[in-house]
Formats: structure tokens, sequence, C-alpha cells
């Protein structure tokens, strides 16, 4: 198929006349803004075709973010990465309306404002160092470190933590039972680690707090009474310190922390929704960016030629 052939069958494909007709015709769009974005698709369309996607009704949701994140491999800047999403957007929406795809793939597709946001995440060896921090010589280190273990190991909102009662903790089957937002009930597997810390401090150390203030809650502080979201932010800011973390850390740190190892291990998106009791995948694949934006850093930090 010689080179002209090729263009005509991707504009047939990609339905790129059609799009930029309607463009045209019902768009009302300037010529300035049509080759925009014309450029900008026919750009997408040929990244598709190395990706295997012949036409427009294949784009997926997936390939379409790994379409974004070429964008930005090629250093584009984040106005001109957004304006791609636009036309991309566009382009779809058009093709809903003139019945020749059935789906639209930019729905959930995220732009360079939202990457700017991605939470703070601290590396394992943080992780390690601030879990470790709480030694035998501090007066309640057994409940600090089954709270900080339990934190991370079950990627707990800083409510959850401080509401926990005793009796959500199945040690035995290696679970944490959690009541999120709405009071939406989920069971969270915690591992050995977690599972040790909050055995020690049920046996050793909760029975002397508890003066009959406790409630039934878990967490209780040097007088008995339930843990405040306050207490537990200065608690961790304390052994945060400790572990010679100089950036921001806040309990929500320790949850983007856990969603983001799990992915980085291998962890399956949906699972992780679960654990973290997101009602919206969509939240949860923020994530997927963060890990992303990690591997680009430890290339550019490693790599001979970055």
């Amino acid at each position: 198929m010689t080179a002209p052939e090729h263009a005509i069958a991707m504009e047939t494909a990609f339905h790129l006349r059609v799009f930029e007709d309607a463009l045209t015709l019902e768009e009302g769009a300037s010529p300035r803004t049509i080759e925009a974005y014309r450029r900008d698709v026919i750009r997408c369309a040929v990244f598709m075709r190395t990706q295997g996607v012949e036409r427009a009704s294949a784009i997926t949701p997936t390939v379409l973010r790994e379409f974004v994140y070429h964008l930005k491999d090629l250093g584009l800047a984040g106005t001109s990465i957004r304006r791609n999403i636009s036309a991309l957007r566009t382009w779809f929406r058009i093709m809903l309306a003139e019945g020749v795809v059935s789906h639209d793939p930019t729905e959930r597709l995220d732009s360079p404002q939202r990457w700017r946001t991605l939470p703070e995440v601290l590396n394992v060896d943080e992780v390690t160092r601030l879990l470790a921090a709480p030694g035998l010589d501090e007066k309640l280190a057994f409940r600090d470190r089954a709270m900080l273990e339990l934190a991370y190991g079950a990627g707990l909102r800083v409510s959850e933590w401080i509401g926990l009662a005793v009796k959500d903790v199945l040690l035995e089957e290696g679970l944490v039972r959690v009541f999120g937002k709405g009071s939406k009930e989920r069971l969270v597997p915690i591992g050995r680690s977690a599972i040790g810390a909050v055995a020690v401090y049920v046996r050793e150390l909760r029975p002397v707090l508890e003066r009959g203030n406790g409630q039934g809650y878990l967490f209780l502080n040097a007088n008995g009474a339930p843990l405040s979201r306050m207490g537990a932010w200065k608690i961790l800011r304390k052994y945060v310190t400790m572990a010679g973390i100089e950036r921001a850390v806040s309990p929500h740190t320790l949850r983007h922390s856990f969603a983001t190892h799990l992915l980085e291990g291998g962890a399956d998106l949906r699972a992780v929704q679960e654990m973290l009791g997101h009602a919206d995948i969509a939240t949860t694949q923020i994530y997927t960016h963060v890990d992303r934006e990690y591997l680009r850093s430890v290339h550019r930090q490693f790599h001979p030629r970055p």
C-alpha cells in the first residue's frame, strides 16, 4: 500500500473526515482550531496503529491513557497535552453523535492538572524507618507501633484508625473490619507485622490504659479515652521526625503509600480499590499515575542518558 493509500485508509478507519466536517459545519470551529484538532487526532491515530489498534471503535481507555503518557514522554507542555485531550473528547463526542462508535473511552481520561496534585508517598525504606521508630523506651510504644502498622498495613483513613473497635481486628483471620465513608463496611487483610503489633498492644498495654472510658475503641490515649484525630496526627508527626523523614507526612500519606506499594508490586487495581474502599475505580486509578511517575523519576536519576 502506498503512502497516500495508507493515509486514506487511516482517515476512513478513524473517521477523520467525519470529525473535520462536523467541526466545520456543526461546531463552527475556526480554521486554526480545526487544524490543531486534526493534527492532534492524527497523532493519536498514528500512535494507535503502533499499538495494533486499527480503527477508532477499538480504542480503549487503557490504550488512550498510554497515548497521553506518550505525549508526556515527548516533552509536550501541560497546555499542549490538555489541548490534545480536548481534541480527543470532541472527536469521540462527534463520532458518538454520528453513530460510528458505541463508547467514549475519554470519559475518565485525566489531564495534567490532576497529575500535578498526585498524592505524596513514602518509599519502602522510609516506611520501614517510620514503623521501627517507636522504641521500647517510649511509654506508649506498643500502641504507637500497632497504630502505625495498621494505618499502613491496611491503608486506613485517619478517621478509620481512630474509629476501630477492639472487636474489629480479627487477628486469627488476619483481617480488620473497617467502616469507611457512609459507614460502608469492608474487610481488609493485614500482614504478620500488623497482626503481631496489635496483638502485643491489646495484651500488654491496652488493659493498662483502659479505665472504663475506652468505649470499646482499639486505640486509647494516655488517659484511657478514645484517641482523637489530633492525637493521631501528633503521634505520627513525632515518629516522622524520629525516623529522619524531612518532608511533610500526613495520615493520608500512609494510605497513599499502601496503595502505591501494592501496585508497584503487581497488585490488581480492582483488589486495591476494594481494600481502599473506593466506590469508583477512577479514584483508585490515580495511583497508577503515581507508580508511573515513580518509574520516571528512577529512570531520570539512574539512567546514564536520562
